[in-house]
């Protein structure tokens, strides 16, 4: 048997962050502060509250980090 994988040129945190934020919920605190440094990070996570009151925590880890925080970044 083959196994066919596809892989996607986005990471799984941000095809989950803009899931969620397609669902009308909003980014409520990203740590470390996206703006407050360029520094390297090998962990970046985010809090998003949607409007039924749940909570949901994105983490994301080494160059998948860095391209969350450019995303949040420049998209929202």
């Amino acid at each position: 048997m083959i196994e066919i994988v596809i892989m996607s040129d986005e990471f799984r945190s941000i095809s989950e962050l803009k899931k969620l934020l397609a669902s009308n919920c909003n980014v409520e605190k990203v740590y470390p502060q996206v703006f407050a440094s360029d520094t390297e990070v090998n962990i970046v996570t985010v809090t998003v509250r949607c409007h039924d009151g749940k909570t949901q925590t994105i983490r994301a880890y080494r160059e998948e980090a860095n391209a969350l925080r450019e995303f949040l970044r420049t998209s929202t």
